[in-house]
């Protein structure tokens, strides 16, 4: 159904384009009319016409003044307009509106039939786009959650994180380069302050999730995670302005944080806490989560901020913290380059700022190898010995000039990475030829990446990334191939049919077989034997 609205202040023409609609379009369109310009603009704004057929002169507010007016409230709205004066002026302004077609009175059958047909088609454009623009936002309203849990989770478990902050930043559209983590946790009343029937209550909010994201859209701008528990957790974007975490920011940050707890509280009925980290860049978004937690377990009230909590260190301002822990991940994440380079920096710092203070600076390269290595234990498969590091403390006061100690740093921080690297390296190609023996002895089944995640004990997720690096081939492709090598063999050397060649490989599908043979291989099966 079209919906027509016919302005023009002669009853005579309003009657015959009533007539020539009818008669061509029938009850494909329904049809209102007004003769002022006044009424036309009521008229559009109760009934919001998709065509409006218009005359320019009308009494009151004329014709351009009167769509003028109409586009501000029904912008997609097609007009076309109707004059008996055949003006530049008046074409030029109807024109810049964006009308459909001017026609000159008086009326031609043919013309307006084309014109309206014309404009049915472009009302039928416009509702298709909107019905693809509703349906792809009904998919991005399921898609997202599940996008920003696997975001939230990888933050708080740092799964993979490091390797994914470009996928995460894209898919979610998030263009600043640094946030701060935000979690809330819920519970009853107590009379300690402490939750209580955390269990009980995380059932009862768990059926109010999405009226819980929105709340809490309404005050952070962020991404949402799922529900874990009686806990959820919020990563919030902001400005780079906001990495020192200024005194009035957190104020208010605070304050946006009392009166979503506050709406949580009412609509919700039950008691909420809320901890929130420190603002960081964008991949250490995990080391804000642990402080959000911090913040939690040492809160006073319903808001706490890991800044204002009673725990944590202070650092003295010049002190290159983002250096120290960008050090840190590199040895956890086996980043042998970028680790020796951020130790390089740190080192450069103390001789900057504390050259002179030999002790002082022997002592935190100490600590720094000491912590370095701590992780290679826990994260590189080195073994620990009690007394394996029992001339550091003697090396270390025995240097004699800053290079000398500098070599030593940097070298035991490249050691650490290195061993966690090589362990990474093992272990991925240790699970990725066991992966490919058993494909290599089980390519005649139904085998799929789950099952052989399954095998090499590795999450199906991970598994396949992990085997598309050290192969070059996607786990489907490399099957695949095995396949084939071993199809084009038994063509090559033995007399069985092709339904045998098909089950031998793996196929249940002997024309599937073949389609696959040709795709891969360039010719059919049957081709291939006969050309052997």
């Amino acid at each position: 159904m079209y919906k027509i609205m016919l302005a023009d202040d002669e009853g005579i023409v309003i009657d015959a384009l009533t007539f020539i609609i009818e008669k061509n379009f029938g009850e494909k369109c329904s049809i209102e009319y007004a003769k002022t310009g006044r009424s036309v603009i009521e008229l559009a704004e109760r009934i919001r016409p998709d065509i409006a057929i218009m005359d320019i002169q009308m009494p009151g507010i004329n014709g351009i003044q009167a769509m003028q007016e109409i586009k501000r409230f029904s912008p997609g709205t097609l007009f076309i307009v109707l004059s008996a004066y055949d003006r530049f002026e008046y074409a030029k302004k109807a024109m810049e509106i964006g009308v459909l077609e001017y026609i000159n009175k008086p009326i031609e059958k043919n013309t307006i039939v084309s014109v309206l047909s014309r404009a049915m088609a472009e009302v039928d454009k416009i509702r298709d786009k909107r019905s693809n623009d509703l349906l792809i936002r009904e998919k991005l309203e399921t898609v997202v959650p599940m996008i920003e849990n696997g975001f939230i989770y990888s933050v708080m478990f740092q799964e993979n994180f490091a390797d994914q902050i470009d996928n995460y930043k894209h898919l979610l559209g998030i263009e600043e380069n640094y946030g701060y983590m935000l979690v809330i946790r819920y519970g009853e009343e107590s009379g300690t302050g402490e939750l209580t029937n955390v269990v009980g209550t995380s059932v009862r909010v768990q059926s109010c999730y999405h009226e819980m994201r929105e709340i809490v859209q309404e005050f952070f701008h962020g991404v949402i995670g799922p529900m874990m528990a009686n806990m959820l957790a919020i990563y919030v974007p902001v400005s780079e302005e906001s990495i020192g975490e200024e005194y009035e920011k957190r104020v208010e940050m605070i304050e946006s944080a009392r009166k979503m707890v506050r709406k949580l509280k009412e609509r919700l009925d039950a008691k909420f806490l809320v901890g929130i980290g420190s603002a960081r860049p964008f991949s250490e978004a995990g080391a804000s989560y642990s402080e959000a937690i911090r913040a939690l377990r040492n809160a006073s009230g319903s808001v706490s901020h890991f800044m204002d909590a009673p725990v944590g260190c202070q650092y003295e301002d010049d002190y290159p913290i983002e250096t120290e822990n960008r050090m840190l991940a590199c040895v956890t994440a086996g980043d042998v380059s970028e680790a020796a380079a951020q130790a390089t920096h740190f080192f450069d710092w103390m001789l900057d700022k504390h050259r002179g203070e030999d002790m002082d600076i022997k002592i935190k390269v100490l600590d720094f190898v000491l912590r370095a290595e701590q992780i290679a234990f826990r994260n590189g498969n080195m073994t620990y010995r009690f007394n394996s590091r029992s001339d550091y403390l003697e090396t270390i006061v025995g240097t004699v000039n800053y290079e000398e100690l500098r070599l030593w740093f940097i070298e035991k921080i490249r050691n650490a990475a290195k061993y966690v690297s090589e362990q990474k390296a093992q272990t991925s190609v240790s699970a990725v030829d066991g992966a490919k023996e058993y494909i290599r002895t089980h390519y005649h089944k139904d085998i799929s990446l789950d099952e052989v995640s399954r095998v090499v004990n590795i999450s199906p997720y991970y598994f396949s990334k992990l085997f598309k690096e050290e192969t070059g081939v996607g786990f489907v492709e490399y099957v695949t191939g095995i396949r084939m090598e071993k199809a084009k063999e038994l063509l090559r050397t033995t007399n069985l049919s092709m339904k045998e060649i098909c089950n031998a490989v793996g196929y249940a599908d002997s024309n599937y077989f073949s389609r696959s043979f040709k795709k891969n291989v360039g010719v059919t099966p049957t081709e291939y034997k006969e050309n052997r």
